[in-house]
């Protein structure tokens, strides 16, 4: 399977920006060469010392830590049980794992994607290891909690740590039953989600309201509405945030396409523009963990470097931001 150019969590909620209809866009490969054969030719500086653990946030309402970097599931671990399929996402798996990450997002809206990950993960005997989080999409109570049930015992193979409204479809009835759910130790964590930001005020009204323990929001180097009001909001009221589409459907690498890392990328250990865009991100506090999918182990690992190392400041972000003419 080829993500270079649908390399994150994308845009599944729509339904609207099929890998089909899109533009070709560069080549993860090349992007990737570019920024290491730039940082390299240009003096980037002494590689930093690599740590042996990935960088770790509280989710506020526990402070449960959680591993930065995540892994989404859309389209990517939509597959058929054939071997040529599922032996990439398996590898996936099991780099991810044993790297140190743990959060793994999905939804029933991404057709076989949680089956697949539920029995790859007993297939390497990881069932228990991975922070588990799906979605409810449907209408109504009795048809959510069919739907959740399902999803527990597809991917979680019966537990699940964080459940999320997706989309906001039906929120209040699927809040109400997720109180219950988790009261009764059926789950974790409650969250919500949107892929719009016209969907972020709605969004900041529950994260003040409600008291949520995830959201699951649109962010990037080139959007960042989320800045203005939804991420404040979730840092005051202590909500936890995984973040969705962080290389905009690959959208990201054909801007910087052709263009060298800038050499003072290392000043915050990064070596790639896949981790100079997943750094960019975790630069605001609010953040917990991004949350790209891919099927390409290379491009695994290449993500979960951006766990590592020094982060980039406020100044710094601002001038990652002047760099790529946003």
């Amino acid at each position: 399977m080829d993500d270079e150019r649908n390399h994150d969590a994308g845009n599944p909620d729509g339904g609207s920006r099929a890998a089909s209809s899109q533009r070709p866009g560069p080549s993860r490969r090349e992007v990737i060469a570019a920024g290491l054969g730039s940082a390299l030719l240009m003096g980037a500086g002494p590689a930093q010392p690599e740590k042996r653990t990935m960088m770790t946030r509280p989710i506020p309402r526990t402070g449960e830590q959680l591993p930065v970097i995540g892994l989404g599931t859309w389209q990517t671990f939509n597959v058929g049980p054939a071997q040529k399929e599922r032996a990439p996402l398996r590898d996936v798996l099991k780099r991810f794992l044993e790297k140190g990450g743990r959060v793994i997002d999905s939804s029933p809206m991404y057709d076989r994607a949680e089956l697949v990950v539920g029995e790859l993960l007993e297939g390497l005997g990881q069932s228990r290891t991975p922070f588990l989080a799906s979605k409810v999409w449907t209408m109504g109570r009795a048809e959510g909690e069919q739907q959740m049930n399902t999803s527990v015992q597809r991917m979680g193979r019966g537990r699940m740590d964080l459940m999320q409204v997706h989309n906001l479809v039906d929120v209040n009835t699927h809040l109400a039953t997720l109180r219950q759910w988790q009261q009764a130790g059926r789950i974790r964590y409650v969250g919500v989600t949107h892929y719009l930001p016209s969907a972020f005020e709605q969004m900041e009204k529950l994260v003040r309201q409600e008291a949520l323990d995830f959201v699951q929001l649109p962010y990037s180097i080139i959007q960042r509405d989320a800045e203005a009001r939804l991420l404040p909001a979730c840092a005051d009221q202590g909500v936890a945030v995984l973040v969705m589409s962080p290389f905009e459907q690959g959208g990201l690498f054909e801007k910087v396409r052709g263009k060298p890392l800038p050499p003072w990328a290392a000043d915050f250990d990064c070596t790639s523009w896949a981790q100079f865009f997943l750094k960019f991100i975790l630069g605001h506090p609010a953040v917990t963990c991004p949350i790209p999918a891919t099927s390409n182990p290379k491009h695994l690992e290449d993500n979960l470097k951006a766990g590592f190392g020094r982060l980039p400041d406020e100044k710094t972000r601002a001038k990652m931001v002047k760099h790529l003419g946003l």
